[in-house]
């Protein structure tokens, strides 16, 4: 049974030809400007028509306002809403209750107290994504750091969602992170890029193929 792949922040027609080509099983979107990785709503209508309806449209949102998500889903056909945030599990809850959509909620560990915090978020979110905390400096972004978390802190865990391991992931680190961690999901944006922003196709290939024999 192969390991479920997100390949996230996507932004050209080749890239999402590469991870549909490839059997993602999800794509996502980043509206969070600040990022490099950002498209505007428009756009990612256009990216969307691109992909068929057996792979899931993630839209990636850090503390956003509802009349930003409303936009982004007036523009594209979104399948789930990413909070990548410091969102509550009250905001998480109302926004899935407002959008109609599936909530995917990101948890931010660097240690063992990151990782209990998951379970605020049991009963609201309907998919759980771990990924490492964001350095401290000025620069860093919510994810997409090219960061990885110690995969100890959550093997062996259970939680009543299913859930995603994301940070510093390529294809290489791969077959380790899944054993070690348990991950039958998987989450990358930096690991099949040649710079922030601009992916690289090959390294899409490479972690699809990987993920495809885990």
């Amino acid at each position: 049974m192969s390991v479920a792949a997100k390949i996230c922040g996507l932004s050209s027609e080749a890239a999402i030809d590469a991870a549909i080509a490839g059997g993602a099983a999800y794509v996502g979107f980043v509206f969070y400007p600040p990022s490099p990785r950002a498209v505007t709503p428009s756009r990612a209508g256009e990216l969307c028509k691109l992909v068929p309806a057996d792979v899931q449209r993630v839209a990636l949102f850090v503390d956003a306002d509802d009349a930003a998500i409303a936009a982004v889903l007036d523009a594209a056909p979104i399948d789930i809403l990413q909070f990548h945030g410091a969102e509550s599990a009250e905001r998480v809850a109302d926004a899935k209750r407002r959008f109609s959509r599936r909530v995917m909620k990101a948890i931010s560990v660097v240690g063992p107290d990151d990782v209990a915090a998951a379970s605020l978020y049991e009963d609201v979110a309907d998919l759980l994504l771990f990924d490492a905390k964001p350095p401290r400096r000025a620069d860093a972004l919510p994810g997409g750091n090219g960061l990885a978390f110690d995969w100890q802190l959550i093997a062996g865990c259970r939680w009543k969602l299913p859930w995603m391991l994301s940070g510093g992931l390529t294809a290489a680190l791969l077959p380790e992170a899944v054993s070690v961690s348990g991950a039958r999901a998987v989450d990358v944006s930096s690991g099949v890029e040649i710079a922030p922003g601009q992916k690289d196709i090959t390294k899409i290939r490479a972690f699809l193929a990987a993920a495809a024999v885990l």
